[in-house]
């Protein structure tokens, strides 16, 4: 597709500025972040060439994905950029004091990390906090004015009883007090509409005069209609993908964009050449990339109705499908719309999307509302991620935090520097090479030292990342997951898909081998289907009765997900032996996830084997879903053992900790 030269070849055009999502959101959205920094540095010059205002290539989920699952380091691909990129700014995704995390950070931090990013190439910062709480960005942004780059404020746009055009233009002028260079509309979830858009962009240039740029997702089909009716009322710059990486919940595809002003009096000034090339580069590539060969819905009519982003959903079903109850994605996303409201009407987006989306999937997966609450949750309702738009449930507060008060200044008031006591506890902190590495570890401490710890390693002795894995499980046809999910450690076991295990053909099966099995002697039988493993034992030896045989719960549990017998991959950790099981109470995980016996790297444990507990005390917590839930103790008693070892996946019911 290329512009039409006909009627308004001679007509005096405005500029209008196209900021590229290509080599961040756009495969943030549609590949789950799996674009690796060789496949960025095989395009970036060409795309160098075709005349954006900016290249957004940075932040959101990038830097995590990078340590956490391509073992990558997320500088190191900046300066590479940047290196390629000569013509063209470069852009990244801030999310204020939360920086590229999921918490906030100090006042150090978020000064470090910007000048390192400035450093390293970064022009433009989009700053958003996912509350619209102006306190959360207020030190980034003086950290960018400081370093001498572009700051770009962000009003995170969605509907709710208290959002209104008012209100957002009382976001604006709050961020223009501060300093802000421009204005983003950040429509994640794309629900924003011609009409809303029109009014929206006329109210923000008329209160602020600043320039205004519009981010959408094209998930509900609005957004290209949104485009055109927003840079009519006013605005300068739009965000848009190439259209081998555009739609769905990406955004727009640029050369369609572009065809449509070319009838305007507005211009892009693009080379279509050179998109026909990029276009081509990443459509080859694809294949390689996104995460299955399913075909996703282009046009997703119900997001009007839960807001709930693209990659906040494809991290939905492989949550769901972890904790194998992906059937129950419709009652997940209805209960997204009660959880957001119980919060005070929160915008959808990180990492409220991840609090807010989370916490309604673990509503669903332990069928009873608001049984475990993860620490963000509760740090949420303490106010220690900024202010809800409106006021929280009064009844959900007492039941979460008891008398607790939440507090009413600005979270980062209440946290230390941070850097100069960063590495204390840090068995071997030789492993951090520079400040870089240490911003790393303090954002991200376990992802970032399982890199470094990898990154030590001589690379012929390296195991392989899990992103290779990954690709291997694609090629043999597994199942991998969805968008921005914790990657397993080097040769860890995935999780098995979701389904049935065992069907009516296979449980007649069984039976027979069990009555073979009759007065030969055997006491344990091993029954195996592909990924599946059932261990059967007898209270004695075999007798003719087939209901003496019992499961064994924890052969199943360590079993049901390990892989078919197969070579095993270099340097791996081999599989360990099951554990016996537990002959005493226990106290079980409520959902999969990955086990951790301490708070961090370095800190004590919460308690240790011996130790009397009291109800409500935490032994350990358990991540899922990218947030940390603190298993308690049930009741008083003493802890006999700990039956996972610290780092561990474990799987829903499984037990964790045996007391008496």
């Amino acid at each position: 597709m290329r512009p039409n030269k006909g009627a308004t070849a001679n007509v005096v055009k405005t500029p209008l500025r196209i900021t590229d999502t290509t080599l961040r959101d756009a495969h943030q959205s549609l590949w789950a972040t799996r674009m690796r920094t060789d496949d960025i540095l095989g395009i970036v010059e060409t795309v160098d060439c075709v005349g954006y205002y900016s290249l957004e290539c940075w932040g959101g989920a990038t830097f995590d994905v990078c340590l956490r699952f391509l073992r990558e380091n997320p500088w190191e691909r900046l300066r590479q950029i940047k290196a390629l990129a000569k013509n063209t700014p470069l852009q990244m995704l801030l999310r204020g004091q939360n920086l590229v995390g999921y918490r906030n950070y100090a006042d150090d931090v978020v000064d470090r990390f910007i000048a390192h990013a400035v450093e390293n190439g970064i022009d433009i910062f989009r700053v958003f906090d996912a509350l619209n709480d102006t306190r959360n960005i207020e030190a980034a942004l003086k950290a960018i004015k400081k370093y001498g780059g572009h700051a770009q404020g962000a009003l995170c746009y969605t509907i709710s009883p208290v959002h209104s055009v008012e209100r957002f233009v009382q976001y604006a002028k709050e961020q223009q007090a501060l300093g802000v260079d421009s204005l983003c509309i950040k429509d994640m979830a794309g629900i924003l509409s011609p009409i809303a858009a029109e009014r929206l962009v006329s109210a923000l240039i008329n209160a602020t005069g600043l320039p205004i740029q519009l981010h959408c997702h094209a998930s509900s089909g609005m957004a290209t209609a949104t485009y055109v009716a927003a840079v009519r009322a006013g605005a300068g710059a739009i965000d848009c993908a190439i259209s081998t990486l555009a739609g769905f919940s990406s955004q727009p595809p640029v050369e369609a964009l572009a065809t449509i002003f070319s009838e305007t009096q507005y211009a892009a000034n693009l080379d279509f050449n050179a998109l026909e090339k990029i276009a081509q580069y990443f459509l080859e590539l694809a294949p390689k990339r996104r995460q299955s060969n399913t075909i996703e819905p282009v046009i997703d009519p119900g997001i009007l109705a839960h807001q709930t982003p693209g990659g906040m959903i494809s991290n939905f079903r492989s949550q769901l499908s972890q904790q194998g109850m992906l059937d129950k994605l419709p009652q997940a996303l209805e209960e997204v719309a009660k959880v957001r409201e119980e919060l005070g009407w929160c915008p959808l987006v990180t990492p409220a999307s991840q609090i807010v989306g989370a916490q309604a999937a673990m509503n669903v997966i332990t069928g009873e509302r608001w049984k475990v609450a993860s620490n963000e949750v509760k740090n949420y309702m303490r106010g220690m991620y900024g202010r809800s738009p409106a006021p929280m449930n009064a009844e959900l507060l007492k039941k979460i935090l008891g008398d607790e008060r939440p507090i009413t200044h600005r979270p980062a008031d209440d946290i230390p520097p941070m850097l100069p006591t960063a590495t204390d506890g840090l068995a071997d902190p030789t492993l951090l090479q520079n400040e870089e590495d240490i911003i790393s570890y303090v954002i991200y401490p376990e992802p970032a030292l399982e890199y470094f710890r990898w990154r030590a390693l001589p690379p012929d002795q390296r195991p392989k990342t899990p992103a290779d894995i990954e690709l291997e499980d694609q090629a043999e046809g597994k199942s991998t997951g969805g968008a921005e999910t914790k990657a397993p450690a080097p040769g860890a076991l995935p999780v098995a898909a979701a389904g049935p295990l065992l069907t009516d053909v296979d449980y007649t099966g069984i039976k027979e081998i069990v009555e073979a099995a009759k007065g030969v002697g055997i006491d344990e039988l091993t029954v195996r289907k592909g990924e599946f493993v059932l261990t059967l034992r007898t209270d004695g030896p075999a007798t003719d009765s087939a209901a003496a045989w019992k499961p064994i719960p924890a052969a199943v549990h360590a079993m049901a997900n390990a892989r078919p017998a197969e070579a095993p991959r270099p340097k791996a950790e081999p599989a360990k032996e099951t554990a016996a099981a537990p002959v005493g109470k226990t106290i079980n995980s409520p959902l999969v996830g990955k086990l951790y016996l301490s708070s961090g790297p370095g800190k004590p444990r919460f308690v240790h084997e011996g130790a009397s507990v009291k109800a409500g005390d935490t032994v350990c917590i358990v991540e899922a879903m990218k947030l940390f839930n603190e298993i308690k103790a049930t009741e008083d008693g003493n802890i006999v053992k700990f039956l996972v070892e610290d780092g561990e996946k474990v799987q829903k019911g499984q037990p964790l900790v045996e007391y008496a």
